[in-house]
């Protein structure tokens, strides 16, 4: 899950009384629905592909996470190519390559080409994504901003509970005897509308004022995630080999070339992918390092949790997604419950209560699948699964409002862009991780008898991973703000107009 940020320009109001407002509304809002959706969907259909195309358990990963990595490494990029060359234009771009993209997934011949084809489709949707707030600014005026902007909180919550339900009635379906690859075939008749309405309904708009590109930024970024992925996702298969490490090590010289890099951009024309300043903040430094571990949590979390309920208990795609149920209907709940009414009365005590939460219900998790092993049903696992959701709720409403509370204004658009790409990395990392902490204890090769039990014991043991991630987390969230300041909260921040000679911020949804 996740939102995205979009340069806020100081442009006309536009008029209320043009219609065609709305259907570029459902336009974007479909896109971001789509990309939501293939997000969760992916992960359900995951043992089947593997089972399938008898792709390895890296390239498994790679099928998740190379989606990950190419989105975050383009999406500030992707919201400054719209500024630059108009946001209806690198839509359209964005959502006709998304399309492409999700038909190459499902003409997939091998594990290779999907791999290749999800890594494109995150970088067009690293094109599509940011444009779309910033074209629902540039359509609809500030008095109706606040019911669009609840529609696309709507939108992002049906997302959330209906990729995985989705995922698993396209996998089991098998529609026309062609098994997982509809969950990303059904994107092209969505797509190709969406290219068509679009290119005639939405209206175009610029920043007048955009940041310019840095692209060696986003190379270096890459390669840096690359150097540390690879080697994970790729050193048990291989046995661990030196220049694995050499690589993993290396990220960490990459990393230091990006700051050096990055400082001097700042300095010759003020746009780099990164703004370095803002790390002075404490609370945005804690937020930074929250968003990412919690990141690494998720990505471990939901591709072993899904590996266990199918390969390892055997169960459908369709049980597991319907098992899934309760934890997103929780997530849900407590999302609404911590906004509107916890954390205004009790500020960071509702975020890292949330992590509390979440840790208790990953450890009640660990204590039944060890205690009923195999035998373990869908109705035993509502219980951690409504706790852990709770906790996540509690989490990830309010949190990028208590990153953004103490940055100054005009870095905000910058601060914003930042909590997305760090989080989908986050999400990257954990993907590569589940090689060490799942795939790390499992013996191979597994005759069909220990397989069960194997995989139960692999996803005990990432449970602990994730809880002592937790841990981490709440430990992370004493350094926010007591109290979220309300300068910059939700999207009362892009109502406001920039002052005079000041930066346009980016809008924070």
């Amino acid at each position: 899950m996740h939102s995205t940020d979009i340069a806020h320009a100081p442009t006309p109001e536009p008029a209320t009384g043009d219609r065609r407002r709305w259907f570029a509304l459902a336009i974007v809002m479909t896109a971001a629905f789509m990309d939501l959706v293939d997000v969760t969907i992916v992960n359900i259909a995951v043992p089947s592909i593997q089972r399938d195309e008898g792709a390895t358990f890296s390239q498994i990963q790679w099928i998740t996470a190379g989606y990950a990595l190419a989105f975050a490494a383009g999406l500030v990029t992707g919201g400054r190519l719209g500024d630059i060359h108009g946001r209806k234009r690198v839509f359209l771009v964005g959502i006709g390559g998304f399309t492409v993209a999700s038909a190459l997934c499902g003409l997939a011949v091998n594990p290779e080409m999907l791999v290749a084809s999800r890594i494109l489709q995150g970088a067009m949707a690293a094109l599509m994504v940011p444009q779309v707030l910033s074209i629902v600014h540039a359509t609809f005026p500030a008095h109706e901003r606040g019911k669009v902007f609840g529609l696309f909180g709507a939108i992002v919550g049906l997302g959330a509970v209906s990729g995985p339900l989705l995922g698993a009635l396209l996998t089991e379906g098998n529609l026309f005897g062609l098994e997982w690859r509809p969950i990303f075939l059904i994107n092209l008749p969505v797509g190709v509308a969406a290219l068509v309405l679009g290119s005639r309904f939405i209206t175009e708009s610029k920043a007048p004022r955009a940041l310019k590109l840095d692209l060696p930024g986003v190379a270096l970024v890459t390669l840096a995630l690359l150097m540390l992925l690879y080697p994970l996702t790729r050193g048990r298969e291989l046995g661990w080999p030196v220049w694995g490490y050499v690589s993993m090590a290396g990220a960490l010289v990459v990393f230091a070339a990006l700051v050096a890099y990055e400082r001097a951009k700042g300095a010759r024309d003020g746009s780099p992918l990164i703004e370095l300043s803002l790390f002075r903040v404490k609370s945005f430094a804690a937020g930074i390092a929250v968003q990412t571990v919690f990141g690494v949590g998720l990505g471990v979390f939901f591709l072993v949790w899904t590996l266990y309920m199918q390969i390892g208990l055997g169960w459908s795609a369709l049980r597991a997604g319907l098992t899934g149920v309760p934890f997103s209907i929780a997530v849900s709940v407590a999302a609404g419950m911590s906004v509107q009414q916890l954390v205004p009365r009790f500020g960071r005590k509702v975020l890292q209560a949330g992590a509390l939460v979440m840790a208790a219900g990953v450890l009640i998790y660990l204590a039944e699948a060890e205690h009923y092993g195999l035998a373990v049903t869908s109705w035993q696992m509502a219980l951690p699964l409504v706790v852990m959701g709770a906790g996540m709720g509690l989490i990830v409403a309010p949190l990028t409002d208590a990153v953004l509370s103490e940055v100054p204004r005009e870095h905000a658009g910058s601060a914003s862009g930042l909590i997305n790409t760090v989080q989908q990395m986050g999400h990257a990392l954990g993907l590569g991780l589940v090689s060490v902490v799942f795939f790390g204890v499992i013996d191979e090769p597994l005759a069909p008898a220990e397989v069960g039990p194997a995989f139960v014991d692999g996803f005990t043991h990432a449970l602990g991973w994730v809880a002592a991630v937790l841990g981490a987390i709440f430990l992370l969230m004493f350094a926010l703000p007591k109290r979220p300041a309300q300068h910059v909260e939700g999207a009362a921040a892009v109502e406001e107009a920039p002052a005079a000679g000041e930066k346009e911020p980016e809008l924070v949804p």
